[in-house]
């Protein structure tokens, strides 16, 4: 056909007009391939130019489609397929799509003549927003009549809330059934019943001032706390509002409550979960840095007392201060067992057999006046933890019983398998699975509210000054939850204490002995001795740095010493003669201890790395767990410093 033919130019015309229309507008012959169709339906359904061809497939529009999700989910070849065989078999239809961006979109269809069909695409969106809108302003209306006994009635058993009505006098003139029952009463004898008879005296005498405020014209939200039916103790959150007349007079109040128990107790959780992960956040750094003093005090200490070793009275007060400095790690020890759960050798654990063993030293140690009883219950599976510390955390609970009881008493040790399903894991802040449980419970004196609240935080106890540091529990709590499990705490005054332990239950067959961290025993090797080779030590403390030298030294190597990582690899790259490389692990800059070897390795592949920390966290520790290198934690002795570099990679 000529280029500018009548007929072109009457088709161009009939596509602009198609254009101009404010809808969608596509036609598919028989075989299902496009021969009709306007600008307006590829920018209202977001379809690419390229199908815009004459003769595109109706296939083609729906695989777009199934690849942008507008289908949901499935093979995207099924989803094509079904809507192709529909497309064949046509018959004239009508629908509304909600697409993923939210417009609703009317399609409707009808066959053509001799084959094929054509279909609008209509914008509804603001159409059915009028609707809404249109019904959200009935139904504001329909809320004036809720003054009539019909209107109140209207309120159903089935809402979960309880709900009533209270007059000036006051008075109840309605109630649902979920508010009747929590009073022990019937929807019936809640008719005109005085509030202070339903409530009884001492509940209205503390709510009596937020009803008269609403019976003023003032909204009132408040929370209380009673005993319901079954005899537990319930939150109640409740919410007064005021029904005010044409006029501007309140003739009563709307009373809305609903039962926020288990929200409280998760938000409480919550709470204390965030405290303590920022009380052992604070304690980490407070170790590292305690870390960093006794390193320079020991250090010296020992210093001191090997060249004193004629002078008996210098030893004298040299070892007594030694002395306090080892407590001091080891109080230092017990706080990262808090703060990241210690340095551990996790293995699948038999926590039966393990607490049968604890149990026989139990009772030798401690007096007759206590017994000590082990239930087991259906031989639970194995959990993977360190047993040393797993021992020390029951011996722990062990030790806060018998002083509960004052000496005398029963201990008792039940140890299970438990399944936590979601909702009860969600509470206990775990992954629902199987758990073994062990529960711990004395007969004591119990505890109050606020020393349950503070039980596991490090540094806090009930007893006498000088009687214990508040490491007990906070050291159980910092095992299990390193455990990926968690602790459990169960009291009141007077009726003992139960404490349950949940850690995750590990299979029965095999038995992996390699550490999760990378400390390892200083004592695992042979002691290494210097003969002159070059160590470089990277210390960002200067006077941690001097005392480390001084050992080294003393050890018999020579040393080089740098302030952080990229001084060393300045270092490294200039000086071919460094045989050692012996780094703290947290430095100040980009590049920490462990990136810093990994890149001293690269530079120079014979160089040999050993690892030295106070306490490694956030990012530090998270490198930690995947090291390649022996760490030594500090403070540390000139041997176990010579038994580093023996076993440096």
């Amino acid at each position: 056909m000529p280029e500018g033919s009548s007929e072109q130019q009457q088709l161009r015309l009939l596509q602009a007009a198609l254009d101009h229309i404010n809808q969608g507008f596509t036609a598919f012959d028989g075989e299902l391939r496009l021969v009709g169709r306007n600008k307006h339906f590829f920018d209202l359904l977001e379809f690419p130019e390229h199908l815009a061809e004459i003769g595109t497939h109706f296939s083609e529009f729906m695989r777009h489609n199934a690849e942008r999700g507008e289908y949901g989910d499935g093979d995207i070849e099924t989803l094509v397929s079904e809507r192709v065989e529909i497309a064949r078999s046509f018959r004239p239809h009508y629908l509304e799509r909600v697409r993923p961006n939210g417009d609703v979109i009317a399609v409707k269809g009808d066959p053509l003549p001799g084959g094929g069909f054509v279909t609008t695409y209509t914008d509804i969106t603001d159409q059915r927003q009028r609707e809404e809108a249109l019904e959200q302003a009935v139904a504001e209306r329909t809320s004036d009549l809720r003054h009539s006994e019909e209107r109140l009635r209207l309120i159903t058993d089935a809402i979960p809330a309880l709900i009533a009505y209270i007059d000036t006098r006051p008075c109840y003139t309605f109630a649902n059934r979920r508010y009747a029952s929590w009073f022990g009463l019937s929807v019936a004898a809640m008719q005109d019943r005085p509030v202070v008879e339903v409530l009884g005296e001492s509940l209205f005498e503390e709510l009596e001032p937020r009803i008269e405020r609403a019976l003023n014209g003032e909204e009132m939200t408040y929370e209380y706390r009673r005993k319901g039916p079954s005899g537990a103790y319930a939150d109640m959150r409740s919410t007064l509002l005021p029904d005010v007349d044409p006029a501007g007079m309140v003739r009563g109040c709307f009373v809305l409550s609903l039962d926020v128990t288990e929200q409280n107790q998760r938000e409480a959780a919550l709470r204390q979960s965030q405290k303590m992960e920022a009380i052992g956040q604070l304690t980490g750094g407070v170790a590292h840095d305690f870390n960093n003093l006794l390193t320079i005090i020991l250090g010296n200490l020992k210093d001191v007392k090997a060249r004193a070793d004629d002078d008996e009275d210098l030893v004298e007060l040299v070892e007594p201060a030694i002395e306090a400095a080892n407590r001091g790690a080891s109080l230092i020890s017990r706080l990262l067992a808090f703060a990241r759960g210690g340095a551990v050798d996790p293995r699948p654990i038999d926590v039966a057999a393990t607490l049968n063993d604890l149990a026989r030293l139990l009772r030798r140690s401690l007096p007759s006046s206590i017994e000590i009883v082990v239930q087991i219950k259906d031989a639970p599976r194995p959990t993977r933890v360190d047993r040393s510390q797993l021992e020390n955390a029951l011996l722990n609970l062990a030790l806060n019983a018998r002083d509960a009881m004052n000496g005398s008493g029963r201990i008792l040790y039940a140890v299970g398998e438990e399944r936590l399903e979601a909702e009860r894991a969600a509470e206990l802040e775990l992954q629902p699975g199987d758990y073994v449980r062990i529960d711990v419970e004395d007969d004591g004196m119990g505890m109050s509210e606020v020393t349950r609240q503070r039980a596991f935080e490090p540094f806090y106890t009930t007893k006498t000054f000088g009687a214990g540091n508040g490491l007990g529990l906070s050291t159980v709590y910092g095992f299990a939850r390193h455990a990926s499990g968690t602790v459990a705490l169960r009291s009141q005054p007077g009726d003992g204490c139960c404490i349950t332990l949940y850690l995750p239950c590990a299979d029965r067959a095999g038995t992996d002995s390699a550490p999760d961290e990378a400390f390892e025993d200083p004592d695992a090797t042979p002691l290494a001795e210097g003969q002159g080779e070059l160590v470089l030590l990277v210390e960002d403390d200067a006077a941690v740095r001097a005392v480390v030298r001084r050992q080294l030294i003393d050890l018999g190597f020579s040393v080089l010493e740098a302030e952080d990582a990229e001084e060393a690899l300045e270092m490294i790259r200039s000086i071919g003669e460094i045989r050692y490389l012996v780094s703290d692990i947290i430095m100040p800059g980009e590049m920490n201890g462990i990136a810093l070897a990994r890149q001293a390795k690269s530079i120079t592949p014979t160089i040999k790395v050993g690892l030295i920390s106070g306490f490694a966290q956030g990012q530090d520790r998270e490198a930690l767990a995947g090291c390649p290198f022996p760490v030594l934690p500090k403070p540390f002795a000139t041997e176990a410093l010579a038994g580093l570099i023996g076993r440096s990679a």
